[in-house]
């Protein structure tokens, strides 16, 4: 089964769905299912300029002050810790992901795209570093031995071309679960209910025995948008 998965690595709500649906391909390929996983590139914030300003005084600039964006991001942060997941919103940076994206495409090419993906999570929200900035992502990508001149054009155009993809396809917030290009889930649904997609998908297009699963296709979960506002 193909499951596309289009998330940004500034988006709180997509390192907890992609950490959720990784343990749901575990228990789906315990029973014998098949995935495979192509990873899309989104931008909550395309216009984002990488200049040292911490998420927490954009977002306070943007949605209202800096009560409405603690607010906004104490309830991910520990959401995400239930998870096991480290949220450090005082030293995010906010920074565009437009290289990033290249990375983890051209990692991705060398078999290790998801590797790429969870390290960017892990050097924006944990380590906070500017994941906009060419410097942290050439050294990240020498941690991964990932071949990656970010100085030059490489994957620059393929990503170019997912972006505007992404946007005739209707995606206006991520994570977003695309399965077999025809069947969507939104948001950072629990474990269980992206193995139920699996499964029901599975049953739909026909993959293995029918099996019984939670309806969730149509379901929609925790986001950030297109405008970098993540629910509360």
């Amino acid at each position: 089964m193909k499951v596309e998965i289009y998330s940004d690595v500034v988006c709180p709500w997509c390192y907890i769905g992609h950490t959720r649906f990784a343990r749901a391909v575990e228990r789906y390929r315990a029973k014998g299912g098949e995935v495979e996983v192509e990873l899309r590139p989104f931008q909550l914030a395309p216009d984002a300029e990488s200049n040292g300003e911490l998420t927490l005084e954009w977002a306070a600039a943007k949605f209202g002050g800096a009560e409405r964006a603690a607010q906004m991001f104490g309830r991910v942060s520990g959401v995400a810790a239930e998870d096991g997941l480290a949220l450090d919103f005082d030293h995010a940076i906010q920074a565009n992901t437009f290289d990033a994206h290249r990375l983890i495409r051209l990692a991705g090419e060398q078999g290790k795209g998801e590797e790429a993906l969870y390290a960017l999570f892990r050097a924006h929200f944990t380590d906070g570093l500017d994941v906009g900035s060419r410097e942290v992502l050439a050294r990240l990508a020498a941690e991964l031995e990932v071949e990656a001149d970010l100085g030059g054009e490489d994957g620059a155009a393929a990503v170019r071309e997912e972006l505007a993809q992404a946007r005739a396809l209707g995606v206006s917030s991520v994570p977003l679960f695309l399965f077999e290009g025809q069947f969507a889930v939104s948001g950072a649904q629990p474990e269980d209910t992206l193995l139920a997609a699996l499964e029901e998908v599975a049953e739909r297009t026909g993959q293995t025995p029918a099996v019984k699963a939670v309806k969730a296709a149509g379901v929609d979960g925790d986001t950030c948008d297109d405008e970098g506002y993540c629910a509360v």
